[in-house]
């Protein structure tokens, strides 16, 4: 067994590389056994790319409002308390709505694989279609 306390007096940490707008993460515990889990913060509008996942994630939404969405489907919406299960493989992006921000804990298992930025445009139109 081991205990990890909370990260206190640690920024966090700005994602870029494979995310749109303004994403902050804080981990909440270091990567274990392909397991890494994360506290992850979108400003308005902003959203993961396209990726799928080794073995698939877990989403917890604890604040906020925003969107998940799979290959394929009209985004579905994301309140606080909802959880999502994203089976493996399957190809998604989830982010904040355009006038809220979203924070969820992300429980991701096994390797993340990136792909393409998710278009502003499809974005606007994933999310109109709810």
């Amino acid at each position: 067994m081991k205990v990890f306390h909370g990260r206190q007096g640690t920024p966090s940490e700005v994602k870029t590389e494979t995310f749109t707008g303004q994403v902050f993460a804080d981990p909440v515990m270091p990567a274990q056994d392909g397991v890494v889990i994360n506290n992850v913060f979108f400003s308005p509008g902003a959203r993961t790319f396209w990726h799928t996942h080794e073995a698939g994630q877990v989403l917890i939404v604890l604040g906020g409002q925003g969107w998940v969405c799979v290959e394929g489907e009209a985004a579905a919406p994301l309140r606080a308390g909802d959880t999502v299960w994203i089976p493996k493989g399957e190809k998604h992006w989830h982010g904040a709505a355009a006038d809220s921000y979203l924070l969820h804990t992300a429980i991701s298992i096994g390797k993340t694989n990136w792909m393409e930025e998710v278009a502003e445009a499809q974005y606007k139109a994933s999310a109109a279609g709810n």
